[in-house]
C-alpha cells in the first residue's frame, strides 16, 4: 500500500509535478505569445513611426568638419572676403550713350566679338576682318543712339577712374554707378586709342579707391581677383591665377599697339572692360580688357593691360589730357632660340631690327637690319614687346640711348625719338585736326578704297578723291555738320583735295572765327557741308 501508496503519490505528485509543469509550460507559451504580439506591436509602431519620420522630420545629418580640420580653407575665404571688401567699393559700373554708326560688315568679327568689343573696339579685327569690308560698311553708315555698359576703377579719392577706351568711345554721355548706387555723372579727361585707355572723373572728395601695384613683380601662379560687371551684372568678382605673362599685341592691323598683356583664368566677361585685376594685397595690377573665346564668352583666357603701361599713361592723360608716343621707325622681332644662333648670341633676348623704315629717327641715327637691341638707357630688353612698350612710353624729341649688338660687336646708338601720331600722312593730319578746331581724324584713301568709291561714283560720273573720315569727334563741328566715319572729303573752300594731307593743310589754312566750306561725299552722293567754328 505505501509503496502503493508511495507510488500513487508519487505519481499524483507526478501527475501535479506534471501539471505544475504544463502549467507553467502554458503559462510560458501565453507569456510568448504575448511577447511576441507585443514584439510584433512595437515593430509595427516603430515601422510606422520610422514612416512618418522620413515623411516629416529628417534624421539628424552627418557632423559638419570642425574648424581644425578645414582652418586653412577658411583663413583663404577670410582673406578672399576682406580683399573683396577693401576693393569692391572703388569699382564703378560705367554706362555710355553714343553715337555710332551701324556697319553692314558686324557679321565680319562674329556677333559675339561685337558684343564684346563694340565697333570701335580695337581689337575688333583680331578675327579676319578685311578693311575692304569695313570700308563697304562705312559707305553706308546709319546715325544712331547707343547704350554701352563697361567697368572702371577709382585711383585717387578726388574721383578719377580708370576705364578702357573702347568703353567710351564715341560717347556724348558717360555716368558711373557706385557700389552703393549711387548714379554720378562722368566727364572725360583724356583718352588713348593706342593702348585702349581712358579717364574719366566725378565729382568726390574721400572716395573708395585702389592703390596701383607693379605689374613688374608679378609671376605667374600667383592669385588674383577681377572686378567688373559682366553681362550688366554689378559688382562681380572672380578669383584665379595668372596665367602668363607679357601676351603680345592680338590685333593684326595695327602692330604699333604694345602687347605685354596679363593672362588670367579669372573669368571675364563682356561688361568687364575697364574693371579692376588687383594682387592679393588688393593693389592694382591691371585693367581687364578683353578675352580670346569661339563663343565671345569666358573660356579660361581673359587679358588685362598691366599697370607698367597703365600707371604712365593714366598720369599723362590726367596731367595733359592727351599723350603722344616716341617711335623710333623700325619693325622688330623676339629673340629666340632658334635665331640667337645666327646673331651670335649666348641668350635668346632682346629685341632683332627686321626692318628700319627710310627717313625714320632709328634710319637717321644708324640703326641697321639685324642689328639686336639688348639695353634702352641701361635697362635690358627682354623682348621686342618690352621695348616698344618702354620706347612707347617716351615722349617724342626724348633721345634714347640703345645698346645693340651688331656684327658680333656692341655699339651704342642714340635716336631722337619722332612722333608715333606722325608717321604718315594719314597720322599726320589725324593728328592735326582732331586737336584743332574740326574733330577731324583723316586717312589717305588706299587701293581698295578707291577702287570701291570710284565704282560707286562711275554711275554719277563723279570722280571721287580726297580723304577718308576715319572718325569725328562727338560735339565737334564737324559732327555738327552732320559728318560721319566713312564720309570723303573731296573741296575745303571750293579748292579740290587729293590726299588727307591736303585736307589738315586746307583746314588749318582757315582763319580763326571763319566758317569752312567742304564738300563730301556720302551715303552714295555728294554734298556741301559748312563747318562753324566752336566758341
Amino acid at each position: 500500500m505505501w509503496e502503493q501508496h508511495s507510488k500513487s503519490e508519487t505519481q499524483s505528485t507526478f501527475t501535479k509535478s506534471g501539471v505544475k509543469r504544463f502549467v507553467t509550460g502554458r503559462f510560458a507559451v501565453a507569456v510568448l505569445a504575448i511577447a511576441v504580439i507585443a514584439g510584433l506591436g512595437t515593430f509595427t509602431f516603430t515601422k510606422s513611426a520610422t514612416a512618418a519620420a522620413a515623411v516629416g522630420t529628417p534624421a539628424p545629418a552627418a557632423a559638419a568638419l570642425d574648424d581644425n580640420s578645414v582652418g586653412a580653407l577658411l583663413s583663404l575665404d577670410r582673406a578672399m572676403e576682406t580683399l573683396a571688401a577693401r576693393v569692391t567699393p572703388a569699382v564703378v559700373n560705367v554706362t555710355v550713350v553714343s553715337k555710332s554708326k551701324e556697319a553692314a560688315s558686324d557679321e565680319g568679327a562674329g556677333p559675339d566679338m561685337q558684343q564684346f568689343f563694340g565697333p570701335n573696339s580695337p581689337f575688333g579685327q583680331q578675327f579676319g576682318q578685311q578693311f575692304g569690308r569695313q570700308f563697304h560698311f562705312q559707305q553706308q553708315p546709319q546715325n544712331r543712339i547707343e547704350h554701352g555698359l563697361g567697368s572702371g576703377v577709382i585711383i585717387s579719392p578726388d574721383g578719377y577712374i580708370v576705364t578702357n577706351n573702347h568703353v567710351i568711345d564715341g560717347a556724348v554721355d558717360i555716368r558711373v554707378t557706385m557700389s552703393n548706387k549711387e548714379v554720378m555723372p562722368a566727364k572725360l579727361i583724356g583718352a588713348d586709342p593706342l593702348t585702349d585707355l581712358a579717364v574719366i572723373k566725378v565729382s568726390g572728395a574721400n572716395l573708395p579707391s585702389v592703390p596701383w601695384g607693379n605689374s613688374a613683380n608679378l609671376h605667374p601662379g600667383q592669385t588674383v581677383l577681377a572686378f567688373g560687371n559682366p553681362y550688366g551684372l554689378q559688382f562681380t568678382v572672380t578669383r584665379g591665377i595668372i596665367s602668363a605673362l607679357n601676351r603680345p599685341n592680338p590685333d593684326a592691323s595695327d602692330r604699333r599697339k604694345p602687347g605685354e598683356f596679363i593672362q588670367t583664368d579669372a573669368a571675364i566677361n563682356p561688361g568687364n572692360s575697364g574693371g579692376a585685376l588687383v594682387n592679393a594685397h588688393g593693389e592694382l595690377i591691371g585693367i581687364n580688357t578683353f578675352l580670346i573665346s569661339g563663343s565671345g564668352s569666358f573660356a579660361g583666357m581673359g587679358f588685362a593691360i598691366p599697370t607698367q603701361i597703365v600707371e604712365p599713361t593714366v598720369n599723362t592723360l590726367i596731367r595733359d589730357g592727351k599723350i603722344t608716343h616716341g617711335y623710333i621707325g623700325v619693325q622688330i622681332a623676339d629673340v629666340t632660340p632658334d635665331n640667337a644662333k645666327f646673331f651670335h648670341l649666348d641668350k635668346a633676348v632682346g629685341a632683332l631690327v627686321s626692318d628700319v623704315t627710310p627717313d625714320s629717327p632709328g634710319s637717321k641715327a644708324g640703326l641697321k637690319t639685324g642689328d639686336v637691341i639688348t639695353e634702352l638707357d641701361g635697362k635690358s630688353i627682354t623682348d621686342a614687346g618690352e621695348l616698344q612698350m618702354l620706347v612707347g612710353q617716351r615722349r617724342p624729341g626724348d633721345t634714347i640711348h640703345l645698346d645693340v649688338m651688331r656684327d658680333d660687336r656692341p655699339t651704342t646708338v642714340a635716336v631722337t625719338l619722332g612722333d608715333l601720331n606722325r608717321t604718315n600722312s594719314d597720322e599726320v593730319a589725324g593728328t592735326a585736326e582732331h586737336k584743332g578746331r574740326w574733330g577731324l581724324h583723316l586717312g589717305d584713301l588706299d587701293q581698295n578704297a578707291r577702287q570701291e568709291l570710284q565704282q560707286d561714283g562711275a554711275s554719277q560720273g563723279v570722280n571721287i578723291h580726297g580723304a577718308l573720315v576715319n572718325d569725328v569727334v562727338p560735339g565737334s563741328p564737324a559732327d555738327n555738320a552732320g559728318i560721319s566715319r566713312g564720309d570723303v572729303i573731296m573741296e575745303v573752300d571750293r579748292k579740290p583735295m587729293h590726299s588727307a594731307a591736303d585736307v589738315a593743310q586746307a583746314l588749318s589754312n582757315v582763319a580763326k572765327g571763319q566758317d569752312a566750306l567742304v564738300l563730301v561725299w556720302s551715303n552714295g552722293g555728294s554734298t556741301f557741308r559748312v563747318l562753324h567754328p566752336a566758341e
